[in-house]
Parts: C-alpha cells; sequence; structure tokens
C-alpha cells in the first residue's frame, strides 16, 4: 500500500463518530463526581491509611468490589501497603476477576485475573514476544512509521490539532493493529477500536452496556480467531506478533489457536485506553510547564523519565483490587481471608514517605518504582510497547511541530476521573512548517 493511501486509511479511521462516542462513555462510566481526589488522598494517608470500605464508591464511580457477592472491602492508601499486596500474588489473588469486570469477558486467558503457576506458564509463553530486540525492530520498521507519517505529519500543514481526536485516541490500536500483522483496512481498523472500547465499558451497572460489551467481545473474537487460523496456516516465519506467539513455546507447552485469540483481544482494550489517556496527559502536563517542554526538545534522553514521572503523577488506571487469601492486618487493622482490597495506586504514588514533595511533577527526581503500569508479577506485559509508542509521538511533534502550545481559544484541559484519568481534549497550535 502507498504512503498516500496509508494515510487516507489512518484518516478515515480516526474521523470515524463512533470511536470518539464509545471514548466519551467509557470515560463517563469511570469519571465519578471528584475532579481532584488527591488532597483527599493526601488527608487519608496521613489519618485514614487503612479505610473500611471502597473510596470509590464515595466518588460516585463504579467499581470491581461492587460487581462481587456482599463481602468485606477495604481501601488502603499508603505506597508500602500497596506495594506489599502487589508483589505477593500468593496472599493476594486477582483470580476473582475472571468471574467479573473486563476479565470475564477474556474467557479463561486474562494475565490480569491469572495467578500462581497458570500466570508464570502464560508469561513464559508471551514475554518473549517482547523481547528487547523484538521491541527495537518493531519500533525502527512498524511503530515509527505509523505514528511519525500517518497521523503527526499530515497535521503538519494544519498549525492546530486536537490531540485526543487526532492522534491520541486511534495511534495506539493503529499500532497495535499493525503489530499483530491485520489487515490495514480503515473500515476494520475503526471498527476494532469501537469494539474494544465497549469492551471495557461492560462494568458499568448499565444493563446495555453489558450487553454491548458482550457483544463486542464476540465480535472481536470471531475477526481475531480468523486471522489467527490464517496465519498459522501461511506459516510462522512473520515478524508480526500473532506469528511470534503461534512459534512461542515455554516449558513444552504452546499457545492454542483460542489462547492466542484471547491475548490479542485483550491488547486491544489496553491500547485503545491506557496509552491513549497516557499520552493525552503526558503532552498535559508538559505544555503546562513550556519551559520543561523545551528543555525536553533540546534534550530528547529525558522523554522517558518524563513518560515515568507522568505515569507516577497522574496514572490512567488509578485503583487495583485484590482478595485477601489469608488473614491479614495493615496499620493494626485486622482483615479476614475472602476480603476485597482496593488498592489506591493514584494515593501510594504521592506518598511523600517515598516520593519527595509527592504532589510535585518533577522529572528530574531519583527514579523509584511507580504503580502506573503495575508492580511485581502483573506488571503489564505490554509496557514498553506503550513507552515506545508514547516517545515516538512525542519526538515526532518535537521535530515537525515549533513553539507547540496550547490554543489559547479553547478552554485549558483538564485532567479528571476516578477510575481511567485523562483529559478529554488537548488543544494545541504551532507554527505551520
Amino acid at each position: 500500500m502507498s504512503q498516500t493511501a496509508t494515510t487516507t486509511v489512518a484518516a478515515d479511521a480516526k474521523r470515524s463518530d463512533s470511536v470518539g462516542d464509545d471514548f466519551a462513555r467509557v470515560s463517563a462510566t469511570f469519571s465519578g463526581n471528584v475532579d481532584n481526589p488527591f488532597p483527599i488522598y493526601r488527608e487519608r494517608r496521613a489519618n485514614m491509611p487503612v479505610m473500611v470500605g471502597d473510596i470509590v464508591t464515595e466518588f460516585g464511580s463504579v467499581t470491581f468490589t461492587t460487581m462481587q457477592k456482599p463481602r468485606p472491602v477495604y481501601t488502603l492508601f499508603r505506597y508500602h501497603d500497596v506495594m506489599s499486596v502487589l508483589k505477593d500474588a500468593k496472599n493476594f489473588s486477582s483470580g476473582f476477576l475472571m468471574e467479573t469486570g473486563m476479565a470475564s469477558f477474556m474467557d479463561g486467558f486474562a494475565l490480569t485475573a491469572m495467578d500462581g503457576d497458570a500466570h508464570r506458564q502464560a508469561r513464559g509463553l508471551l514475554q518473549p514476544c517482547f523481547a528487547p530486540d523484538v521491541l527495537k525492530n518493531w519500533r525502527l520498521n512498524r511503530i515509527q512509521p505509523v505514528i511519525r507519517e500517518e497521523f503527526v505529519a499530515p497535521l503538519v500543514s494544519r498549525g492546530k490539532a486536537e490531540l485526543v481526536a487526532d492522534m491520541a485516541l486511534m495511534f495506539p490500536i493503529r499500532v497495535i493493529y499493525d503489530l499483530m500483522g491485520f489487515p490495514n483496512e480503515p473500515e476494520s481498523l475503526s471498527k476494532f477500536a469501537s469494539a474494544a472500547l465497549r469492551i471495557l465499558g461492560g462494568i458499568s451497572p448499565d444493563p446495555e452496556a453489558k450487553k454491548a460489551a458482550m457483544v463486542a467481545a464476540k465480535e472481536l473474537y470471531d475477526s481475531t480467531l480468523k486471522i489467527v487460523q490464517a496465519r498459522r496456516a501461511a506459516g510462522l516465519d512473520g515478524d508480526d506478533l500473532i506469528s511470534r506467539l503461534i512459534r512461542s513455546s515455554f516449558e513444552g507447552s504452546s499457545l492454542t489457536d483460542h489462547q492466542i485469540t484471547m491475548f490479542t483481544r485483550m491488547l486491544l482494550p489496553a491500547a485503545a485506553e491506557t496509552t491513549t489517556r497516557t499520552f493525552s496527559t503526558l503532552m498535559t502536563l508538559l505544555l503546562e510547564r513550556p519551559e520543561l517542554l523545551e528543555r525536553i526538545r533540546a534534550d530528547r534522553s529525558l522523554i522517558s523519565k518524563a513518560i515515568d514521572e507522568s505515569v507516577r503523577y497522574e496514572p490512567v488506571a488509578t485503583f487495583k483490587v485484590r482478595e485477601v487469601q489469608n488473614d491479614s492486618v495493615f496499620q493494626g487493622i485486622a482483615i479476614p481471608k475472602g476480603s476485597l482490597l482496593s488498592l489506591c495506586v493514584a494515593s501510594a504514588n504521592r506518598d511523600d514517605e517515598v516520593f519527595e514533595d509527592g504532589d510535585t511533577f518533577n522529572i528530574d527526581r531519583t527514579t523509584r518504582m511507580a504503580f502506573g503500569f503495575g508492580f511485581g508479577p502483573h506488571m503489564c506485559v505490554g509496557l514498553f510497547i506503550a513507552k515506545a509508542e508514547i516517545e515516538v509521538a512525542l519526538n515526532a511533534m518535537l521535530d515537525m511541530m515549533p513553539d507547540l502550545r496550547f490554543d489559547p481559544d479553547y478552554p485549558r484541559p483538564v485532567i479528571r476521573g476516578i477510575q481511567l484519568r485523562g483529559p478529554e481534549a488537548v488543544h494545541v497550535v504551532w507554527t505551520p512548517q
């Protein structure tokens, strides 16, 4: 396909109103009634580090804990408490997620809802497909051409853009689409993006949203399975993710077509949400600090640090939930077996006992492990793809868009959302080249 045709494919897909509508519905589902919960989190860390109940419900947002049979729920706010839970999958399990939440749409193969040997086996099969040499090749030959040529370059002559609608909403799903080796067709791309977002809306209490999520999950499964089966029949020497998954083996085991389909289907909603919001949030934070943006323009080695600090300061996924497998104690509070723990990642990431002046965005801080992309056994398997996409996108914008700044004709973006945080729109201008 020619560059012009490819650019048209991406542009057509980006104009899909249905994808934007689905994104807005997901945002509304998880928005809650408080835009800035961080002062509340600071107070809880100091005075109530373990709260009886799930604070998410106080904020008016849906939560995995209310989708379970009635049982005790506790919220943890401090960094070391959250870390001790996330690194101990034996005593604090995520397996219950398979019966509810997004994992329930994944039919038995969702890494986030696996524990123990099953999780170790699955990661052993998947991890080699994301090895450093593989990612380096993908970045050069797939990620960079897609983002620079299909999303950034077509905007340059305009001198203005809305970064969520014009870039962030579609480039992550387009990259994953390319990495999987899917056919580059605008209608299919838009369909996949919309379906991925509808799956995320499945934890809404709205029965119609649940029904739409189930239909979307089935559509994605059927479409992806056909591609997996065709790829296996065609041979195993491809560089795309599906071909690599077919070739993968670990301790004498390999992945079935069903498992490959389930995993790739799981990646699509993650790409449609996490990378989109992380990029939009990063751009908001940098544009709010023009001197920092220009410093990064002059020294691109700072981009990685800026991404890490953005994920600490404003994580997209702000809570994680675990089931207590044995009676436990946190901060003197007894928590019985069978309880659920709502882990406030957004609070832990600003704990001053770990991050000096945690409420300040500072890319020069000494690196400490934050929880934006998970932690321990359930560290996000697509972390390095997401970071590569964001690095490529920001580099391309700094290369092609001088004096990038907020558009004065629009309100400044606000990062909001209780469970999924990010700005709704980021309007920018620059001097056209």
